[in-house]
Parts: C-alpha cells; sequence; structure tokens
C-alpha cells in the first residue's frame, strides 16, 4: 500500500518556487546569480500599511477571526470592487484566503469533480493545471500565439468549450506573459461565454494595478454582466501593495459557492492572518498614488528588458501591456550548441545553460505549458536587469 494519496500523485512541485530555491542555494554557495525567476516586487510594504499591522499587534487584534475574513476586510473589499470594477457585492459574497492561490485551490476544490474540465489558456500560471489534476479535474490548455502576444482568441475558447466544462481560468494581466485583455478583446470573450450557461469563469486579477500605457483594465462580470452569478472575481494585496509575504487574497462571488469555500477553509487553514487582515484593510482603504509611483519604474523596466532581449540574438521579445513579466520567445536558437557542444534542444535546457554559463535565473516556457520560451521577471533592481540582459545576449551570441 503507498503512502502517498493518487491525488498528491497527480501534481508536481511549483516550478517557479523550484527555480527560485535553486537560485537562492547558488548563491548562498558563492556564485554571481542574478535571480529573475520570483514574481515579486522589489519595493517595500508602504510605511502606513506596515503601521496598520503594528497597531493591530498593539489593540490585541491577535486572536481568531472569522474563519474567511474579518468584516472590516470585507467590507473594504466590497468598497474596492464597487468603486474600481463597478462590481456590487454583499459581505456574505466575499471570502478572504492565505494569499489568492488558497482562494482559487478552495474554488477548484469545492466544484470539480472527476471527468470536469477547466479551461486554461496557455501559456499560464504553473499551478492552475496541478490543482485541477489534484481534484481529479481535467486541465484543457488552450494556446495561445505568439503573435496575437499570447490572448486567447474567441473562435479558440469556443472549440474548446465541451458539455463537461466547468470553469475557464482567465488570467488578465497575465502570469507569466504580462498580456493584458483590452475591453474590447474582453468582451469578444465573454460573447462566447455568455452562450454557454454551463462554463464558469474564475477571474485571476491579481496584476490588475500593474497596467502601462494608458491601458484600461477590465474584468469579465465587469464587461458583461449576464455573466455575474457564475463568476468568481479573486484579487489580492500581494503585487501592487508588495505584500507577498503577509499572504492575503480574496474574491467575491455567488453566495453558494463562497459558503461552500469557507466550509473548505474551516476545515483546513481556517481563517488567514489577523495582523495580515487589518494591513490589508489599510491597503484598500488607504492612499493609492505609491502604485503609480512603482509602475513608473516597472514600465521603465519593461522597456529596457524587452529592448535589451530584442537585440539577442535568437530572441523574440513581445511588449506586454502589464504585470512585471515578459515571455521571449527562444524559437531561434533551439537546435544550437553551446561552446562545451551541449546541444539547446528545449527550452529548460536554455535556461538551465543559461544558469550555468551566465548565472541567470529564468524560468523555462514549457513550465507554463507554452514552450519554447522563458519568462523573465523584472520585478528587480535596474542595474541587475541590465546586467542579466547583457549576460542573456552574450550567452545567445555563444550559441552556434
Amino acid at each position: 500500500m503507498s503512502l502517498i494519496s493518487a491525488a498528491l500523485k497527480r501534481i508536481n512541485p511549483s516550478q517557479t518556487i523550484a527555480i527560485s530555491n535553486k537560485a537562492r542555494e547558488l548563491k548562498a554557495a558563492g556564485r554571481d546569480v542574478i535571480a529573475l525567476a520570483a514574481g515579486e516586487p522589489d519595493f517595500e510594504t508602504p510605511d502606513n500599511i506596515k503601521e496598520a499591522a503594528i497597531k493591530a499587534i498593539r489593540d490585541g487584534q491577535t486572536r481568531y477571526t472569522a474563519v474567511d475574513g474579518i468584516p472590516e476586510l470585507k467590507a473594504a473589499i466590497v468598497a474596492k470592487f464597487k468603486r474600481e470594477n463597478g462590481l456590487t457585492y454583499k459581505p456574505s459574497q466575499v471570502t478572504v484566503g492565505t494569499g489568492g492561490k488558497q482562494v482559487l485551490f478552495n474554488a477548484l476544490v469545492a466544484t470539480v469533480d472527476a471527468g470536469d474540465e477547466v479551461i486554461i489558456p496557455a501559456p499560464y500560471w504553473v499551478s492552475y493545471p496541478d490543482i485541477v489534476q489534484f481534484c481529479g479535474g481535467t486541465p484543457v490548455p488552450v494556446e495561445t500565439k505568439l503573435e496575437d502576444n499570447f490572448k486567447l482568441k474567441p473562435e479558440a475558447l469556443e472549440a474548446a468549450i465541451t458539455p463537461k466544462t466547468k470553469w475557464l481560468i482567465f488570467n488578465s494581466p497575465s502570469n507569466p506573459t504580462g498580456s493584458a485583455y483590452s475591453r474590447e478583446e474582453m468582451k469578444a470573450l465573454t460573447d462566447v461565454l455568455v452562450k454557454h450557461p454551463h462554463v464558469w469563469i474564475l477571474t485571476d486579477d491579481m496584476y490588475e494595478h500593474l497596467v502601462y500605457d494608458d491601458f484600461e483594465f477590465v474584468t469579465p462580470a465587469q464587461v458583461e454582466p449576464a455573466l455575474y452569478d457564475r463568476t468568481l472575481t479573486m484579487n489580492g494585496v500581494s503585487k501592487a501593495y508588495c505584500m507577498t509575504g503577509w499572504r492575503i487574497g480574496y474574491a467575491a462571488g455567488p453566495e453558494p459557492l463562497i459558503k461552500a469555500i469557507g466550509t473548505l477553509q474551516s476545515q483546513s487553514t481556517s481563517n488567514p492572518n489577523s495582523i495580515a487582515q487589518w494591513a490589508a484593510v489599510e491597503a484598500l482603504n488607504g492612499p493609492q498614488d505609491f502604485i503609480a509611483a512603482n509602475n513608473k519604474v516597472f514600465k521603465e523596466r519593461r522597456d529596457l528588458v524587452v529592448s535589451m532581449l530584442n537585440q539577442a540574438s535568437g530572441l523574440t521579445c513581445p511588449k506586454p501591456e502589464g504585470a512585471f513579466y515578459v515571455y521571449p520567445s527562444c524559437a531561434g536558437l533551439i537546435g544550437k550548441s553551446t561552446p562545451a557542444g551541449k546541444v539547446i534542444d528545449t527550452d529548460e535546457a536554455f535556461a538551465s545553460e543559461l544558469l550555468e554559463a551566465e548565472g541567470v535565473a529564468v524560468v523555462h516556457g514549457s513550465a507554463f505549458g507554452l514552450g519554447p520560451a522563458f519568462r523573465i521577471s523584472y520585478a528587480t533592481a535596474t542595474k541587475d536587469l541590465e546586467e542579466a540582459c547583457l549576460r542573456i545576449q552574450r550567452f545567445c551570441g555563444s550559441l552556434r
């Protein structure tokens, strides 16, 4: 009899976390490594948010809370959705979890049965298909194209829907590509979904505020009110508010789904960290001006990285609308060899040899379901990005 459950055997450790850990180990061993694998802002959590957490400790807000969030945080989330997305929810339609990943995990575990299909545009965040497989469901990746800036087309969505489709997982701006959908592009997709009332929409809006060049963010239930009753709109404070380690994610949707998520959470983690919840109240209700200031720096970094990568031999790097990732194609390098004679036969080999030769850690595209490509996070110091891109140019130029 096997100790390990069948459910656990259906999933793999997160490859983005694995590569970040490897980069840390190499650094600890004395290697000169520039790590561009982790999706984490390098800016500090704003001081007003830190102070709110300190005040919560001093005020004794250190006990168990309601399983799925304190009333004050739910009220702040309701206000945020109304203010920024034009979506009206009641507190009973809101759930708060230990990061966006838990919210997604809870939603899928609470709803997906064996045989259910979940459509996932590729490239995708590494955790989506694994969570679906853990639930016994079937991930249905729908490949996008570089020439479409890695955006799902309505005809491809239509072709992927079957009577077994339970969810579409939709992420804009995207991790790993940074691609974001305009209102017109979103409406073309929601027009398809309206025709299929059995399909639910799980929208991951974690990078909502990280958009550039006057891009206007929209979310599916905002663009098509007819989808409101079958959409779970997920977000969190990790990225825009520089609070990755605080672990607060949230979502709003139909009450029966929110209640099911709460039941599951009551038997797993119970409430999210009480102090982090109070910090998140301040994040959502407090000053928002630092986001634009941070975005100015992110945009400069994006433009630097896109320009330098497009100057590297064999790489093609589209310019994304949001998030803090680029997703360059390395198709032009597949089949070439390093000076030591190692053949670059996959994007994983490219990433491995780049780390070995130049000390630059990136995540290979096959981890995200679509290659040959790789993901770079430009949420790191500009001087490190410049040096990393010079090393990538040198590495690509060395291949024959």
